[in-house]
């Protein structure tokens, strides 16, 4: 049985995607930093053939990254699916931003997903099967034209990440960004069109893409946009 690791799994997308994948009999590990919420969602998705089990680990610190996949090797588990989901989101101007927040969301939206990609991949290749679902969103696309603040350039930065890591890997590792689309969530707000569930059904589908699926694409419902 396959296993997927799913950051910012304790609530909106993530938790629905970690159900998804549950449902397809993979076991789940969900990361994120508000441990009521990974124990809450852990509780409620538990009960299924898969097994999910959670770990509070913040993608903005390389050493609580670190602990974290530290914890995966000591208990053997490998990861076959990664769904890079956590994100973080301010409306203030980019040029008004400080830089200490910039920087912020430079590593949980766009380093963090590499240190993972980088530390997961290999095993990946050698065990000749791996899925990559970043999270993305179409106020990263150039063609759309970017969001607020700091959000739409590091979500730049994570598709530019997804298109070099689909170059660098053999095929059998795919490596897509998703848009979910507006989605009513803390980040997202009541006012989105788009439900949790509808929102995780594209990272699903790429996070359990068959061999003959693509690689090094940026799709919203399904289907390819532009970056």
């Amino acid at each position: 049985m396959r296993t997927a690791l799913v950051t910012g799994g304790g609530k909106g997308i993530g938790k629905a995607i970690a159900s998804n994948l549950l449902e397809q009999n993979l076991n789940v590990v969900l990361w994120g930093r508000d441990q009521s919420a990974l124990e809450e969602t852990t509780d409620m998705l538990n009960g299924r053939e898969a097994t999910v089990q959670y770990q509070v680990v913040d993608m903005g610190d390389e050493q609580s990254i670190a602990h974290g996949l530290e914890h995966l090797s000591a208990q053997n588990t490998q990861i076959d699916v990664l769904v890079n989901n956590a994100g973080i989101l301010t409306d203030e101007p980019l040029l008004q931003l400080e830089e200490a927040d910039l920087l912020a969301h430079i590593a949980v939206n766009a380093v963090g997903p590499l240190r993972l990609i980088r530390a997961l991949t290999p095993r990946m290749v050698e065990r000749g099967y791996g899925r990559i679902a970043n999270v993305s969103s179409g106020w990263g696309s150039f063609h759309e034209g970017f969001g607020p603040g700091a959000y739409g350039i590091t979500k730049a930065f994570l598709n530019a990440i997804t298109l070099k890591a689909a170059s660098e890997l053999p095929a059998h590792v795919k490596v897509n960004a998703a848009c979910p689309g507006w989605v009513r969530t803390q980040m997202g707000g009541p006012g989105a069109n788009r439900s949790v569930e509808e929102g995780a059904i594209t990272p699903t589908w790429l996070a359990t893409l068959p061999d003959n699926g693509p690689t090094g694409g940026f799709f919203r419902d399904k289907k390819p946009i532009s970056w």
